[in-house]
């Protein structure tokens, strides 16, 4: 899995690429709160749930059912009225997580399809290091894991976010 810190740069820089009058800070806030909230999950291994079981890290809550329907529930609590606008990209920002796992180079893959299909997906391009766990993130390999993370999908969410406020009309100006 990405670091904790990369699942929440991907909703951020599209928020701020749309702009603060079409995805206001707090649903941006909350786009960066989902995308790093499938990784809860890893409760299941102090509760006895098997890694490859599809309640385990990576499963369900990594799927884009579930992707869907906490945007839905979460764009009827901000009732807005770009409503269209809010449930995509609270969707986008939960369903980044599984899709930025399937990038990544260990573990099991992500399981999108849940619970229609129970395997797990991984991206034909693997490019990104899988993050250690516990001390191990201050290791040299904690270190090339945030370097291929910053190449991967640092460096590109930049890119949205500086193409976006060029192109997208008043993506700056709040209502």
């Amino acid at each position: 899995m990405p670091t904790i810190f990369t699942h929440a740069i991907v909703p951020l820089a599209a928020g701020l690429a749309l702009g603060r009058a079409r995805i206001p800070v707090p649903v941006i806030a909350t786009g960066m709160a989902l995308a790093m909230l499938p990784d809860a999950d890893m409760v299941g291994f102090a509760l006895g749930i098997d890694y490859s079981h599809p309640l385990g890290h990576r499963g369900a809550s990594h799927s884009l059912l579930v992707a869907a329907i906490v945007a839905a529930f979460l764009t009827a609590l901000f009732r807005p009225s770009n409503w269209k606008l809010v449930f995509a990209f609270l969707f986008f920002s939960t369903a980044s997580h599984g899709l930025l796992d399937t990038l990544t180079n260990g573990g099991l893959g992500a399981g999108l399809f849940w619970p229609f299909d129970d395997t797990r997906i991984f991206a034909p391009f693997t490019p990104i290091r899988v993050s250690p766990l516990g001390m191990g993130f201050f290791s040299m390999r904690g270190i090339e894991t945030l370097l291929s993370e910053f190449l991967w999908v640092w460096l590109p969410a930049i890119a949205l976010l500086i193409i976006g406020r060029a192109t997208i009309p008043n993506s700056g100006q709040i209502k």
